[in-house]
């Protein structure tokens, strides 16, 4: 019982850490490029990651990436029930994820 603090107090060594090592971490080259729109920080982003100096090909992948997520319709969980195709397909799965729960086979 006189121990918790000690216990408690064993967060703030990996907090630290985290703490000390956050500023040296590069920026994700995908973040940089779509919601800071900054490209060049972008580049030498994804020239740090991959090693090589040409990452024009890697930069028009991640924007080709974006624009076809923007043109994806996203439907609601009723419409997607209603839908014929994918109907048996959600049932499968939320049985087969409830059959796992009673069982306790996800606690394994």
């Amino acid at each position: 019982e006189s121990r918790w603090p000690f216990l408690f107090g064993a967060i703030i060594v990996p907090s630290l850490i985290q703490v000390v090592i956050l500023p040296f971490l590069p920026e994700s080259p995908r973040y940089l490029l779509l919601e800071k729109h900054n490209r060049s920080k972008a580049e030498k982003a994804f020239q740090r990651f991959l090693g090589k100096e040409d990452v024009s090909q890697e930069i028009e992948e991640v924007l080709a990436e974006s624009r076809a997520q923007r043109n994806t319709k996203l439907v609601s969980v009723v419409q997607l029930l209603r839908t014929r195709a994918v109907r048996w397909q959600i049932l499968t799965v939320v049985v087969t994820m409830g059959c796992y729960q009673l069982c306790g086979l996800n606690a394994v």
